[in-house]
């Protein structure tokens, strides 16, 4: 079928100004983070590196196309048009003159759109689940390096078990159809998502334990907030309507948590091994302060710099693995336009139609990069101080 196109400039003037919310967010964010960059810690820090500002630029380009994806995508990303299957990178769509800017997959859906919503998803999955895995390593790091003895010895055996198995085995494990139809995915979220709500309710005890007051009120919003959140992810039954996970998402978030727990854990652990050595902690534990005091107001914030670089390449890790499990066909839905599940569908006919393929890796890939950049800033950071 013969397309009435546009040219390869009229594609990219597209595309820019398609993504116009995105600059002017991008502008704004920047414009005052330079302003500020002085009081902004070691956020402000990032700025004063060329290798800082790519990575910020990069994961603030995605994050920002993922909240203005409805006013940056020109179609809705499940909208089939017949005539436009496989169509060319600026097709014009007849009738109404719309323009398929990277064109159309097989199934007459516009590329650019699903690559634009596809972000939405990776950006809420990979950084969410990388955070609940931080929060699980940390707890138990924390007293397997501060306590050491038979607590280590459990826990690292449990942590080593778990890392031998190779990862891509693994998620096909958590994530295969035959498992999803058991209860175990929900168990463990039942037991992995209850460690937020263990963390902050012992960090608010025992920072505020002089302060009964304070102390009450905040431990109620840690009770409600994480119930909330815990009924929401675990049993889809938030009372709000709000928070709601499918359950091959669900499938998913367990196998990334439950997959990179105890890297995390081995990088806690010999950080509390290091740090507790330091005369700050037993200052610490001169004054009388409990274990738990001294695991999370005296040691972790002293861990945070190599802990915030390993979820900057952490997150980066699972993008991948998202996109590995959506190549294999173990991610989500298949009419999801997560980029694991859009490169795919495009291999199929990649011989014949290579256009559809290109923009998922192209975002997939940037994204990473970006990530990557950011770890190196700050790993650099972390070196100078």
């Amino acid at each position: 079928m013969q397309y009435e196109t546009v040219g390869a400039l009229g594609i990219f003037l597209g595309v820019v100004a398609r993504f116009w919310p995105v600059w002017g967010a991008l502008a704004l964010v920047f414009a005052v983070s330079l302003s500020f960059r002085k009081r902004l810690g070691l956020y402000g820090h990032l700025y004063a590196s060329p290798a800082g500002i790519a990575g910020l630029a990069i994961c603030f380009f995605w994050l920002f196309t993922a909240i203005f994806a409805d006013a940056v995508a020109p179609f809705d990303p499940l909208q089939q048009i017949a005539v436009m299957k496989d169509a060319p990178p600026g097709a014009i769509v007849p009738e109404t003159g719309g323009v398929f800017l990277l064109g159309g997959d097989r199934l007459a859906r516009d590329v650019f759109s699903r690559v634009v919503f596809g972000s939405q998803i990776v950006l809420l999955i990979a950084p969410a689940a990388t955070l609940f895995a931080l929060v699980v390593g940390t707890m138990l790091g924390l007293p397997a390096g501060y306590h050491g003895g038979r607590i280590d010895k459990v826990l690292s055996f449990l942590a080593n078990l778990v890392l031998a198995f190779p990862v891509i085995l693994l998620f096909y494990l958590l994530v295969t159809p035959g498992v999803r139809e058991t209860p175990l995915p929900q168990w463990l979220a039942g037991i992995f998502f209850i460690f937020p709500m263990i963390f902050f309710g012992t960090l608010v005890y025992t920072g505020f334990s002089s302060r009964p007051g304070l102390l009450a009120v905040l431990l109620v919003a840690v009770v409600l907030l994480g119930g909330w959140v815990y009924a929401g992810l675990v049993f889809d039954a938030d009372p709000l309507g709000v928070i709601s996970i499918a359950p091959n998402e669900l499938n998913i978030f367990v196998a990334v948590v439950f997959a990179s727990s105890p890297g995390v854990f081995r990088i806690v652990r010999g950080l509390t091994m290091d740090i507790k050595t330091r005369e700050y902690v037993a200052a610490a534990q001169t004054r009388g302060e409990g274990p738990w005091y001294i695991m999370l107001w005296e040691i972790l914030p002293n861990a945070r710099g190599p802990l915030i670089v390993d979820a900057c390449l952490r997150v980066g890790y699972t993008t991948i693995l998202l996109g590995t499990l959506g190549y294999f066909g173990l991610g989500l839905a298949p009419e999801s336009p997560d980029w694991g599940t859009a490169i795919k569908e495009s291999s199929r006919l990649l011989r014949a139609h290579i256009h559809p393929a290109l923009p998922p890796v192209v975002a997939l890939m940037s994204f990473v990069l970006g990530l990557n950049l950011l770890a190196d800033a700050l790993r650099e950071q972390a070196l100078k101080d």
